[in-house]
């Protein structure tokens, strides 16, 4: 596909992502349709919708209104593309411009453009002020890197490195987590690599391993993932005590890669339908949440979340919470995450479940802030009171 057939194919996608389908689902459905775009093409136009996903409001501003083409005239009149190109008429490219729309990219606009929905930067302006929300509204635009952590039961960082790289995944060291590594070329080879496939690494975001990295725990430590879904900080638990992690989620069916995930890594997780009864020396809840620390890698969902979903989510934090401090035992850790930017969901929730306790003191919080270095990540580490 010429490159003007491909941006007409994401002007297509990005009409029926903006009547409310998901953008996946419509991403896979346009692949299966369209059996001429080969897999350079499928990636090329997909990584097109991302962008203008991330840059939606930047680019329709521009573009004149809220459409595929509109996002696509505006996506091409700011990146310096070569409009007429683009929208030359010809066969598979777009229709050529109307004098409307060489009206709307002759204007200049008159306010900043941030993007992100209104109520929430409405939101991060109220706790953080205007600027803020200009800033994370800009590092949201940019592509999110990749990053592995090296599987410390079977491998050291720089071990990783090396097998990765044999393979043509090249990885530097993060500068400040030891465990993470960025993958800086070849990312698309890494599922299908050796030490992928052989557990020496496993994909999870850099500020997620730093927080990982920041719990208080002991070799041979007692832990339970309250809210494990897929595994992966149940696996760099594992990895840090080098001892069997238990891990629970509210829907069973979340958990149904553990145990692969597990004896591909080498660890020893034993996944509970009902949470256990036993005490922990730390239980760590991994809250369900907006995810907008990492709206990079899932552009669409930001403009799919809705206020009142955010209620609704505060609603599920404060149960996990209140549901999961009677398994810590005295003088016992709970830790609560979240991969948000919210204070709403973050300090908010944590403040508001230590008044309520009356047994549990917050020892710690850090917030990760998106950037090159990772997603937006949130931890508070609680202690509980020890009554002996």
């Amino acid at each position: 596909m010429k490159p003007a057939a491909r941006i007409a194919a994401a002007a297509e996608i990005l009409d029926y992502i903006f009547s409310g389908e998901p953008a996946e689902k419509v991403l896979t459905g346009w692949a299966r349709r369209s059996r001429f775009a080969g897999s350079k093409d499928r990636a090329a136009i997909r990584d097109i919708v991302f962008d203008a996903l991330r840059k939606r409001n930047s680019y329709a501003a521009r573009g004149g209104a809220l459409t595929g083409r509109a996002v696509m005239l505006g996506r091409a009149v700011l990146q310096g593309e070569p409009v007429e190109e683009i929208f030359s008429g010809e066969r598979f490219a777009l229709a050529e411009l109307s004098e409307a729309e060489r009206k709307a990219i002759s204007q200049d606009l008159a306010e900043k453009v941030i993007n992100l929905p209104d109520w929430v930067v409405t939101q991060i302006a109220d706790e953080n002020g205007e600027e803020a929300a200009q800033e994370i509204g800009v590092a949201l635009e940019e592509r999110a890197q990749v990053f592995v952590r090296a599987n410390l039961l079977k491998a050291t960082p720089e071990n990783a490195i090396e097998r990765l790289g044999a393979e043509g995944v090249i990885g530097v060291p993060h500068p400040h987590v030891r465990t993470a590594i960025k993958i800086t070329e070849g990312a698309r080879l890494l599922a299908s690599s050796t030490a992928y496939q052989e557990g020496y690494v496993e994909v999870q975001d850099a500020s997620s391993q730093a927080a990982v990295a920041l719990l208080p725990l002991e070799q041979g430590d007692n832990v339970l993932d309250y809210c494990a879904g897929g595994g992966g900080k149940a696996l760099a638990i594992a990895a840090r005590t080098k001892s069997q992690v238990d891990a629970y989620d509210i829907s069973f069916g979340r958990m149904k890669d553990i145990p692969s995930r597990a004896t591909r890594a080498g660890a020893e997780i034993t996944c509970h339908q009902q949470p256990p009864e036993q005490l922990y020396d730390l239980v760590f809840c991994d809250a369900p949440c907006s995810g907008s620390g990492t709206w990079r890698r899932t552009p669409d969902m930001k403009w799919r979340f809705s206020e009142a979903r955010m209620v609704a989510l505060q609603a599920q934090q404060a149960e996990v919470l209140r549901k999961a401090a009677p398994l810590v035992r005295a003088g016992g850790f709970l830790a609560y995450a979240t991969c948000s930017i919210l204070r709403a969901e973050n300090f908010a929730q944590v403040k508001a479940f230590v008044d309520d306790s009356g047994e549990f003191s917050l020892v710690d919080d850090h917030s990760w802030p998106v950037s090159e270095e990772g997603d937006g990540f949130y931890l508070a580490i609680l202690q509980k009171q020890n009554t002996l």
